[in-house]
């Protein structure tokens, strides 16, 4: 039985779509009129620093608080530092591995940590390790005292039965290859500094950003939209609007501490992998072929601590579906970045 899409689920372009991801909620302009300093973001050329970047600014100005929001990358996106220059953001290029090129970044009270190597890893153990655990404490010991928001990574937690609901910050870690031990790894050298220097940080692990141009989502819609094979054998995730996943973690820059703390930022469900293909197929017309069948365990997390603290996603996932389902249809931007949330041995 097909469903049909309503007027309100469709995003007519990407400048709508970025104006929606980037708009922030009314909770995080109230924290960012209360943060004090300047926010420098460190590896902002990724998928979701533009987005972030871009809400911290319009968040700053919608409070009336003058700051810098100052955006560090390579920039191998040409067009990336004009963007953000329209947006309000600094562009300011940095090879964040050189110590010399660190030491001239701008001052700042606020750091948000976003550098990170994961695909390729499995060709390119020896980069990820230096960019995933050597990088950071070349940040560290630079802004030393400031206050820190790390992203990391649910892949830190070990593959948990999908009836205990995901794993919560208080569990061991248990990472499977080597970008995930790389990523605990990261979190080791974050927490090391934030007490040897008195650096308020947090360690934000993050489970699946979506928008629509890439996410586990959209690697779904497009499979079936192609026609081609859903593997189901990693048959439940956790999802989350881009937007809502930002609008988290400008708000735990109030909760970082020292030591460090932890928290989970995903979305509230534990979905079927399955169930969501199949609504997909219906959204758009197509029938859906599977391959494999659900394992009892899955790379899950619980986000109940983190929604007490930075409050619940405002978009959900059937909305995210809708707006996807539409998107890919027709034949909307795809950043051609697959999540690969189907592998269970951590090679990626």
């Amino acid at each position: 039985m097909s469903e049909t899409l309503g007027v309100g689920d469709s995003i007519h372009n990407v400048e709508q779509l970025e104006r929606l991801l980037s708009s922030p909620p009314e909770p995080v302009i109230e924290c960012l009129g209360r943060l004090q300093g300047d926010i420098l973001i460190l590896g902002v050329g990724g998928k979701m620093g533009p987005t972030l970047a871009t809400m911290a600014r319009r968040a700053s100005d919608q409070a009336g608080v003058r700051r810098r929001v100052i955006g560090v990358s390579r920039f191998s996106q040409g067009d990336l530092p004009a963007k953000l220059r329209r947006h309000g953001v600094e562009p300011f290029p940095c090879d964040l591995l050189d110590p010399t090129e660190v030491a001239a970044l701008p001052d700042a009270q606020n750091v948000i940590f976003m550098a990170g190597v994961k695909f390729g890893t499995t060709n390119q153990a020896a980069l990820t390790w230096t960019v995933n655990t050597v990088l950071p404490g070349i940040v560290a010991r630079r802004f030393a005292g400031s206050r820190f928001l790390v992203f990391s990574t649910g892949n830190v937690y070990p593959l948990t039965p999908i009836t205990e609901g995901g794993s919560r910050e208080t569990d061991p870690p248990g990472p499977i290859g080597e970008y995930a031990n790389s990523c605990l790894g990261r979190e080791r050298v974050f927490q090391y500094y934030a007490t040897d220097l008195n650096s308020p940080t947090l360690l934000a692990r993050l489970n699946y950003a979506n928008e629509l141009r890439y996410g586990v989502l959209v690697d779904l819609a497009r499979k079936v939209w192609g026609g081609r094979m859903v593997d189901v054998t990693m048959g439940y995730v956790n999802v989350i609007w881009q937007g809502d996943a930002c609008a988290m973690m400008l708000r735990a820059l109030e909760h970082a501490s020292v030591p460090a703390s932890i928290l989970n930022i995903v979305g509230p469900e534990t979905l079927s992998v399955r169930a969501m293909a199949e609504r997909f197929g219906r959204l758009m017309g197509k029938p859906v072929r599977f391959t494999g069948q659900e394992a009892p365990d899955a790379l899950l997390s619980n986000g109940l601590l983190g929604y007490e603290r930075l409050g619940w996603p405002e978009v959900g996932y059937d909305q995210m579906i809708r707006w996807i389902a539409d998107w890919v249809m027709r034949d909307g931007i795809c950043l051609a970045k697959p999540t690969n949330f189907e592998c269970r041995d951590g090679r990626f």
